[in-house]
C-alpha cells in the first residue's frame, strides 16, 4: 500500500530575545533571483562585489540578491502582535511570483503561537501588496479579515495618500481585496504619527520612516534597555546599509527615501539595537556597524 506522504512539520521560526520579549520571523516565501535586479537596479554584481561581507547570506556568488517575504510576531503585555502580512494566498495579483500564491503562511503562523483568531494587533507598516495580503482571506466568495479580534494599524498620512492617489487596476484589485474588507470592518485604525514616533503598545513605538510611501512606518520595540526596529521597507536589502543612496524602483519619493535611510542608519550605527528586515533573507536581524559613509549587517540570533 501506498498511502499519502507525510507532510514534513513546520520547524520552530526563527526567534531573537530582545529583554523579555521573544520576536519570532513567521516566513511566506522566498522571492524570486530576478526580484533584486528588479526592485534595486542599481545594485548590481559590481557593487555586490564591493561589500564582500553581502555574500552568502545576503548575496549568491554571482552577485544576485537574496530577498524573502515574512512577518514578525511577538507578545507583549498580553497583546499578540503582527507587524505586516505579506503577500496572502489566493490573490490576483499583476507579479507572476505573487498571483494566486499558495503557502502554508498560517501554518507557520500558528506554529509559532499566533494563531489568526488570537492576535490583537496588526501593524501594517504601509500599503503595498506584499505588506498586507494576509489582511484578509477567502471565505465563501468573500474576502473576510484574516484576524477578526484585532486592530489592524497604520499611518493615517498613509491611508490620506492613497485615499486620493491615482491607481492601477492592480493596486485598485489590492485595495479591494485586502484593504477595504478591513476597513468595513471596522478594525482598521489610522494612527497620527508624529516626528517623535508615537507609542501604541507598551514598548511599541511607531516611527515615521518616509520616502517608500509618504506615510511609511517602522517598528521600534523596546524591552528593559534593549531595542529593536523592524525596518519594513524603508531598508529593503543589507545593500542598501553598504550604500545608503540605493534606492528602490518603488519609492514615490526616492530622495526622501534615501534621507530616511542615511539617517536611519547613522542612529542605529555601532549600537546595540537589534535591526530587523522585512525582506532581509535568513539571518534577517543584526548589529548596524559603520566604516565611513557604508554600514555592513553583523547578523545576530
Amino acid at each position: 500500500m501506498h498511502g499519502h506522504p507525510t507532510p514534513s512539520p513546520i520547524p520552530a521560526p526563527p526567534t531573537w530575545r530582545l529583554g523579555d520579549l521573544g520576536i519570532h520571523r513567521v516566513d511566506e516565501v522566498p522571492l524570486p533571483s530576478q526580484t533584486g535586479s528588479w526592485l534595486l537596479p542599481a545594485a548590481g554584481p559590481d557593487v555586490v562585489a564591493r561589500a564582500p561581507w553581502l555574500r552568502p547570506d545576503f548575496a549568491d556568488d554571482a552577485g544576485t540578491l537574496r530577498l524573502a517575504s515574512h512577518s514578525f510576531a511577538f507578545s507583549v503585555d498580553g497583546l499578540r502582535v503582527l507587524v505586516d502580512t505579506g503577500i496572502g494566498n489566493g490573490k490576483t495579483r499583476a507579479n507572476p511570483a505573487w498571483d494566486n500564491l499558495d503557502s502554508d503562511y498560517l501554518t507557520r503562523l500558528t506554529t509559532a503561537g499566533f494563531a489568526p483568531e488570537t492576535v490583537d494587533l496588526v501593524i501594517l507598516t504601509h500599503l503595498h501588496t506584499d505588506h498586507v495580503g494576509w489582511n484578509t482571506r477567502a471565505d465563501g466568495g468573500l474576502w473576510k479579515p484574516t484576524f477578526p479580534n484585532a486592530r489592524y494599524l497604520t499611518a493615517r498620512t498613509e491611508w490620506n495618500h492613497w485615499a486620493t492617489a491615482e491607481m492601477d487596476d492592480a493596486r485598485r484589485q489590492m485595495f479591494r481585496d485586502s484593504v477595504h474588507p478591513v476597513k468595513d470592518a471596522d478594525l482598521l485604525h489610522l494612527v497620527d504619527v508624529p516626528a517623535e514616533g508615537t507609542e501604541v503598545a507598551p514598548g511599541v513605538r511607531l516611527i515615521p520612516t518616509p520616502g517608500h510611501t509618504p506615510g511609511h512606518i517602522s517598528v521600534e520595540l523596546r524591552s528593559g534597555t534593549a531595542t529593536a526596529l523592524i525596518t519594513g521597507d524603508c531598508i529593503h536589502h543589507p545593500v542598501q546599509l553598504h550604500d545608503p543612496g540605493i534606492d528602490s524602483c518603488v519609492d514615490t519619493d526616492p530622495r526622501q527615501a534615501a534621507s530616511t535611510r542615511r539617517r536611519l542608519l547613522s542612529s542605529l550605527a555601532d549600537t546595540d539595537t537589534l535591526l530587523l528586515g522585512t525582506h532581509f533573507p535568513s539571518p534577517t536581524g543584526g548589529r548596524v556597524t559603520s566604516r565611513g559613509d557604508s554600514y555592513r549587517l553583523v547578523p545576530s540570533l
